[in-house]
């Protein structure tokens, strides 16, 4: 009998190991939930997909080197473009798209940048007189945007169409200066949107006369 554990020993060695390995779990998700927060730490993605009936959609992880977050900005830069200029047949979307509640355009631009560029033609006209339109302008990119410096320059073709024809095919050529929003109070959709938190701190017409979206306007 001198071997027997009695019962008080014994509950006090099982809540010991219960204890312990109560210790351990809550070890493993400290560490799962270190590594989780802050949630609004941006990582970027890029997705690919085909304007086929079946879409596939392939997403890939962008790694952080210097390399891919340049590809990261030229690619920001290429659809800021087209969000800034391109023109569809739906007056709902455009106010959308340019206004400053949601509008990716207000979203991607410093103030100045974004108050210059409400102050041009189709802006102007678009957000405050027209009711609706039957004419849409794409952007036909010439090659992928260049650095110089602390800039980026971007060429690409631009018209405007409906069923009366078009205008003339003119090439213009823009620089950009992008800024990153270091702000961490960024609304979670915006961040979604923009994850490193860019910005176009400059837009400069260099090539191709006024402003696109004055001189289609005034045609």
């Amino acid at each position: 009998m001198q071997n027997r554990i009695e019962p008080p020993i014994l509950l006090s060695r099982l809540m010991m190991f219960v204890f312990a390995a109560t210790v351990v779990v809550l070890f493993v998700l400290f560490m799962t939930m270190e590594k989780m927060f802050p949630l609004n730490r941006p990582q970027v993605f890029f997705i690919t997909a085909q304007p086929v009936a079946n879409t596939v959609i392939q997403v890939t992880d962008l790694s952080p080197t210097d390399e891919s977050l340049e590809t990261y900005r030229l690619a920001f830069i290429m659809e800021y473009v087209r969000a800034r200029n391109e023109v569809q047949k739906n007056t709902s979307i455009m106010r959308q798209k340019w206004g400053t509640a949601n509008g990716v355009v207000a979203a991607w631009s410093t103030p100045k940048v974004y108050e210059a560029f409400s102050r041009t033609g189709l802006p102007n006209a678009i957000l405050h007189d027209y009711p609706d339109f039957e004419f849409n302008c794409p952007v036909r990119f010439k090659g992928t945007p260049m650095k110089l410096g602390n800039q980026y320059r971007v060429t690409f073709e631009y018209y405007c169409e409906n069923n009366g024809g078009q205008t003339t095919k003119k090439d213009y050529t823009i620089l950009i200066g992008l800024a990153s929003d270091d702000n961490p109070d960024v609304r979670w959709n915006a961040r979604l949107n923009n994850p490193l938190g860019l910005r176009v701190s400059e837009y400069v017409i260099d090539g191709g006369g006024l402003d696109p979206l004055d001189t289609v306007y005034q045609q």
